[in-house]
Parts: C-alpha cells; structure tokens; sequence
C-alpha cells in the first residue's frame, strides 16, 4: 500500500504541480451523510491536497440523512471501518441532531458518537477518530428558540462536538468555527445551497480546506487548485481554516497521524538489591520490548529488573504498533547511595549503617547497643579482611578495598544482620 501510494502520488503531482515527491500521505474514511458527500468534498480535499504535495486516499460511507445511531447499526459502516487501516474515521452525525437539548444529545447521539470512534480505534490501532464539526443552517433551526439563528445554532453544535470528542478520545475538525469566521468576515461568500442547509461549492471548498489543515497540520494557503472559485475567495477560505485550525490545535484534539505512538518510561531504583522497577506510559502501541542494558531483554508490562553489579546502564523501550515503531532510552545509574542505607535483609530498627564515601562506611546502633562480630564477606563466601579507621563499642567505621559485592555480618543484641553493598 506505502509503495502504490508513494508511486501514485509522484505521478499525480508531477503531472499537476511538478513536484516529484510527497511530503505526506494519509488515508481517511469519511463517514457521515449528505453533508459530506455534496460537491464530492473528500474529492475537494483530496485534489487540494494534491496541488500542495500531499495525498490523500479516501473512501466514503454516507448515506443521505444517517444519523450517529444509524452507523451504529448498520453493518456496513462496520465493514468500511474493517476494509483498511485507516489513519483517520471522520464522524459526522445528521445536520441537526447535535444541537438538541442536552438530555436528547446524551440519549441519542452521543453513545452513538462514543460507540464509532472506540469502534474505530478498536479496529486499527493505527486510526483515530475525527469529528466533522459541522454548521450552524443558514437562519438556524426555528423549532427550537435555542437554536433559531446561526450563531446559537452553531455555538451548540461547536460544544456538542467538543463533547464527543472528549468522550472518546477524539479529536475535531473545526469546519463550523471556519463557517462563522468567514460569515463574520467575508459575508459576501455564500456558503450554503438554495435550501440554506447543505453547503454550496464554497462551503464543501471551506470544509476540505479545514480538513487539510486539520489532518496534515498544514496551512492549504497557496493552494492552486480552486475549483470553481475565483482566486481571491478561494484564498480567503483558505486563510479561514488555516486560522480556525493552526491557531487552537490543542483546543480541537488533533495529533498527526505520523506521530501518533507514545512511548516513555520512568524507573524507581533499590540500589541495595540492585533492582530497577520500571513504569512505561504508551499511546497506540500494541506491544513492547524492554532492553535493560546488561544483555537481557523482556516483554512484560511494567517489568522489575535485577542487576548482577552496580553501574551504568543504557535502557531501551521500544513500542510497536501497524503504523510505526518508536525507541525510546534512558541512562540508569545503579550504585550504593550516600547517606543512610536501609536494611533489605532484616527489619531492625537498632542501627543505621552509612555511607561516608565512595569506600567507606560506618556502622552505628541506636540505644548505645553494642556491636559484635562484624565480618565481610564477598558472594564467592570468602572471608574478607576489615579495614577498621574508627571503632567503640557502638560505633564502627571501615573501609572497603573490595569492588565487587560485599556482605556486611554483625550482631547487635544476639540479633545477626546482613547488608549487602558494593564495595
């Protein structure tokens, strides 16, 4: 598919503009119903996006007056969802049934909304979910007082949309914030057909001009190609959507599709038993890999991890997904920290034992208890010797000359403790 794609769109746009390469690619299916398919708008997008070096491979499911519920019912909106994976499922709900009164929307709209975007994103872990935000009609909706001009019309449809795609982990195009801009600032620009609902040829340009820059995160000014417009309008609905979009990506949700997959981790250390418990936060991965530095690898979620010896370590979480792979590394110092050092073997509360400084350590009891038989041993069992610098009965500070792992024997109150550290 990447090679048709690439093939493809380096002999469209040669032919078009003579540009010999893409600079992006994205494959969008649009569902929806007349309000999408009038003027053929993913015709629109996909030759706007052509004349600026861009591709885009579409399919529609948009049968006339369909509501949310309706696709969700329907099976072949299921199976268009199935037939690729699609970098984007556009969802448009009937041109009215988003503005209604809350307690209607909650009911009958926006499970129906929630229901497709997870239908989309369960399918392909590559596709996220678009809202087409649409318009306000041309004199609003005169059954409703709430919704009987344009601007209240549009203001609920703004929100509604907003909802759904915060319900479900979406994100929104924002053609009907495009609608208002050009309403308020070019009036002389007629968006609407004869019945002051379905968009004329300039509101489907406006609308394919604001998913390009929705789904490629792109100005579509300078775009050549205009359709039937005349340069100076198809310029101002160019500069529209470029404005309503580019201006509040965060506001509208959008992420580029090339950038979907996220992948990062922390780590807590116990330094003591050489141990690194790590915690990976990812987005649209299907699978990991971990790479702890030291030769050994694992698949596991959120994996702890024991080192042979203090040192310094190279991690690595990769996160596959259809779409893309992403590496990510961290550097993890593994050494016996400074200061007090807890006691992993034994729960005794009768000393603190210290690190003073690299080989160094000292050994103190709490109560002026007193200290017996301390010894040093390394993991082979041997018997190493004690380098004693300073020594009372309740006190003992000492050096080790050993650089491997070390076992620290002593008694306090016939209580034998152990404490490993690194020499």
């Amino acid at each position: 598919m990447k090679i048709f794609k690439t093939i493809f769109l380096s002999l469209f746009v040669s032919l078009q503009t003579g540009v010999c390469h893409a600079q992006d690619s994205a494959s969008v299916l649009f569902i929806g119903n007349s309000y999408t398919y009038v003027n053929n708008m993913p015709g629109i997008l996909t030759d706007l996006a052509a004349s600026l070096g861009d591709y885009v491979e579409h399919t529609s499911q948009t049968p006339g007056g369909m509501t949310f519920a309706g696709h969700a019912g329907n099976a072949a909106t299921y199976s268009a969802m199935n037939n690729a994976n699609w970098d984007y499922v556009v969802l448009q709900a009937q041109s009215q049934e988003p503005s209604f009164p809350y307690g209607q929307v909650n009911t009958q709209t926006l499970p129906y909304a929630v229901q497709l975007a997870d239908s989309a994103q369960a399918i392909s872990t590559c596709s996220q979910a678009l809202f087409f935000m649409t318009w306000g009609r041309q004199n609003g909706d005169s059954q409703w007082d709430s919704i009987n001009t344009f601007d209240k019309m549009n203001a609920r449809l703004r929100l509604a949309y907003l909802r759904f795609a915060d319900s479900s982990n979406a994100s929104v195009s924002p053609v009907g914030v495009a609608w208002k801009y050009i309403r308020d600032n070019h009036p002389e620009i007629n968006l609407y057909s004869g019945d002051g609902s379905h968009p004329s040829y300039s509101g489907s340009y406006l609308a394919a001009c604001t998913f390009y820059a929705s789904i490629f995160h792109s100005s579509p000014v300078g775009s050549i190609f205009t359709g039937s417009l005349t340069a100076d309008d198809a310029l101002a609905l160019q500069q529209a959507a470029s404005i309503c979009v580019l201006d509040s990506m965060e506001t509208w949700g959008l992420q580029h599709h090339d950038s979907l997959a996220n992948v990062s981790f922390s780590f807590t250390i116990d330094a003591l038993n050489y141990t690194a418990v790590f915690q990976e936060n990812t987005d649209y991965v299907d699978s990991l890999l971990w790479d702890f530095g030291d030769g050994n690898t694992s698949n596991e979620s959120n994996p702890s991890h024991v080192y042979l010896e203090p040192g310094e370590y190279t991690i690595q979480l990769t996160g596959y997904s259809p779409c893309t792979t992403v590496v990510v590394n961290q550097i993890l110092n593994l050494e016996v920290p400074f200061g007090n050092i807890s006691n992993p073997l034994n729960d005794n509360s009768d000393y603190i034992f210290k690190r003073i400084t690299t080989d160094i350590y000292e050994l103190e009891t709490s109560n002026d208890n007193r200290i017996e038989g301390l010894q040093l041993i390394d993991l082979m069992g041997r018997l190493l010797k004690v380098n004693t610098l300073f020594e009372d009965h309740s006190t003992i500070r000492f050096q080790i000359e050993n650089k491997g792992p070390v076992l620290v024997i002593f008694t306090i109150n016939g209580q034998k403790t152990v404490v490993r550290i690194h020499g």
